[in-house]
């Protein structure tokens, strides 16, 4: 709750890695194909001012990566019904942009932005909104606000590989510029496997790979713990 501005917000730090993600919700037509869907669009933004490493400018390859990792995250863990975001059926639906900025970038992006994301869309109090039958206008009532249906709670868990004998969780980025592959593990609450995410670099043997997920399953419960704990003090008495 962070950002005043914004429906939900969270701000995660891990280690000296900086996210903050702010989501703003929007009312809009729903798709033709699927008319009882609503829309979710997340974005990962690593300004120049994070790390000397980003330049000004249209998103670079690292911050398209994490922006498409992010949107197969909500898509496999079915973090929120799609058709829970619809307020009439063919006529409208909730749009959640989700805009996850890095403002301190010392490795394991990836993590970082899906802790974040997850306790934004926590945090997010949606008005009631209902379309008038006779006028075919929606009208929204700010006094009364509802909290999003979270299904599954997805956390990531990032290793640095090397030379597939060594395995680092949550690296930082000189750790990251060292290794030899990376690859990330994304779990929810009933230990069921949502993504794994390895874009090339030394390659994994079976035995490391269920090392890696039997790690993202013990490091969900404490992030788990984690964000209900925060959410639990933010809460009004």
């Amino acid at each position: 709750g962070s950002i005043t501005t914004a429906d939900g917000s969270a701000l995660v730090k891990l280690g000296n890695t900086t996210v903050i993600c702010g989501v703003k919700a929007e009312l809009a037509a729903p798709p033709a194909d699927s008319p009882n869907k609503g829309y979710i669009v997340p974005s990962v933004e690593l300004p120049s001012l994070c790390s000397t490493r980003f330049r000004s400018g249209p998103p670079g390859e690292e911050a398209q990566a994490a922006s498409q990792f992010i949107a197969d995250v909500i898509e496999n863990s079915q973090i929120i019904e799609k058709e829970d975001l619809c307020i009439a059926n063919g006529k409208l639906a909730w749009v959640l942009y989700c805009d996850i900025i890095c403002l301190d970038y010392d490795g394991n992006i990836l993590d970082a932005s899906t802790f974040a994301l997850l306790a934004a869309l926590k945090n997010v109090q949606l008005p009631t909104v209902t379309v008038n039958e006779e006028t075919g206008l929606s009208e929204v009532n700010f006094k009364q606000k509802n909290p999003l249906i979270i299904r599954k709670h997805p956390v990531a868990t990032s290793f640095a590989i090397f030379d597939d004998t060594l395995l680092i969780v949550d690296p930082t980025v000189e750790e990251e510029d060292l290794a030899t592959g990376t690859a990330t593990v994304v779990t929810d609450e009933e230990g069921r496997l949502c993504s794994v995410h390895k874009p090339g670099g030394s390659p994994l043997t079976g035995a490391k790979l269920q090392d890696c997920i039997t790690r993202a399953v013990t490091r969900h419960k404490e992030v788990k713990k984690l964000i209900d704990k925060v959410i639990k003090s933010i809460q009004p008495e």
